[in-house]
């Protein structure tokens, strides 16, 4: 039993961040991960809130001003939890994931773009980034180049 509870504290925190959330999911998404807030930086159309684990992996999550969690962008030397960090997302990527990956060769950079989701991932250890976002969920006008 004391085994398992040290195994549990020597793992990386998991990042966690509720894609189509509510604003609200931001402050559990922080204890979650035990991050710290680095900054929340609100924009006309948007709020970033930026944390970073202990593992030293930041993510942002984007809140648009209805409260929705539009996007999640991460970068830092370990891959944050999918499952997590997609929510109610992650199968609708994983099965887009693995349809991509059956149609190319090799390895690099994922470019998952379906209607309702997009996902791109880039990295090595201790090198990762991506972001992911829902299209119906970004207010309107704003440019996908402020999801980074």
């Amino acid at each position: 039993m004391l085994c398992l509870a040290l195994t549990m504290l020597a793992r990386p925190a998991p990042v966690t961040a509720a894609l189509g959330g509510n604003e609200t999911s931001v402050q559990s998404d922080r204890a979650q991960m035990r991050a710290a807030l680095l900054r929340m930086t609100r924009a006309e159309r948007y709020t970033v809130h930026e944390m970073r684990a202990p593992s030293g992996t930041v993510v942002r999550e984007y809140v648009s001003t209805t409260g929705a969690v539009f996007a999640v962008a991460w970068s830092g030397p370990w891959q944050p939890d999918l499952r997590q960090v997609l929510g109610t997302y992650f199968e609708q990527y994983v099965q887009a994931a693995h349809a991509v990956r059956a149609r190319r060769a090799g390895h690099g950079p994922l470019l998952v773009q379906e209607p309702g989701l997009v996902v791109q991932l880039s990295g090595h250890p201790r090198a990762f980034a991506g972001r992911a976002y829902v299209p119906v969920l970004v207010p309107q006008g704003l440019g996908l180049d402020i999801i980074r």
